[in-house]
């Protein structure tokens, strides 16, 4: 929820008409939930998964399951995602916006009015390689555990296979339903992120990146969240 309504709120005041009222802090403290909710909403997606696929695959959790099925446990992870993703994300608060104050806002112009922060060229590649191991980091878990999930459900399926096969009816085996959901989410998952942070970046580096570029980055970040 708060990815969907930190995300495009100028962008949208703009589209209808309406006059700004996010000033230069307004516009940084808007920046910096969406960026750490959808930090936050990314690792925990991931962690939470990884947290299923360990109790799932028994060759692990003999030797995890009784930390991991600890509330506490997955409770203390979900904090260290917050604290991460609001450190990492700090620097925001740092660097003006470049806020314009105009009331007749073309489309071209609507992005310009909360334009995100500039840091410097160093300060900007640091950050870069942080997004992208910590993206690529919870991309690889979320990829691993689905596909151990889908293996265990595999496994399952084949020793019952004599009990679905002495059935009348031909309804598809709830393993099957499951590894098909799964593989419909995973894919949306991952799909979405990756191409998200790939059209970030890709704005990032032109001086001028056009409205349906923009539009068309807003619409894939909200693609798994909605």
């Amino acid at each position: 929820n708060l990815v969907l309504c930190s995300k495009g709120i100028p962008q949208t005041m703009a589209t209808f008409g309406l006059e700004p009222f996010l000033e230069d802090a307004g516009c940084k403290l808007v920046f910096y939930l969406h960026k750490v909710a959808r930090g936050v909403s990314l690792s925990t997606t991931c962690l939470l998964s990884g947290f299923q696929a360990i109790k799932l695959c028994p060759s692990i959790s003999k030797w995890m399951e009784v930390r991991i099925r600890s509330p506490k446990c997955i409770i203390f992870c979900c904090f260290l995602c917050w604290v991460l993703h609001l450190l990492v994300n700090i620097h925001i608060v740092r660097y003006k916006t470049g806020l314009v104050n105009s009331k007749n806002l073309s489309g071209e112009k609507m992005y310009r009015d909360c334009p995100p922060p500039t840091p410097g060229r160093l300060l900007f590649s640091v950050i870069a390689v942080i997004y992208t191991v910590t993206d690529g980091l919870c991309l690889a878990l979320m990829v691993w555990s689905s596909g151990s999930i889908i293996l265990v459900l595999h496994r399952h399926k084949q020793r019952v296979q004599h009990i679905h096969s002495s059935r009348l009816s031909p309804r598809t085996s709830h393993e099957t339903r499951a590894t098909h959901t799964i593989l419909i989410l995973v894919s949306m998952f991952v799909s979405c992120h990756a191409l998200a942070s790939i059209l970030s970046y890709w704005i990032t580096q032109l001086q001028n990146p056009s409205q349906w570029l923009r539009s068309i980055s807003v619409l894939v970040s909200l693609g798994f969240p909605t």
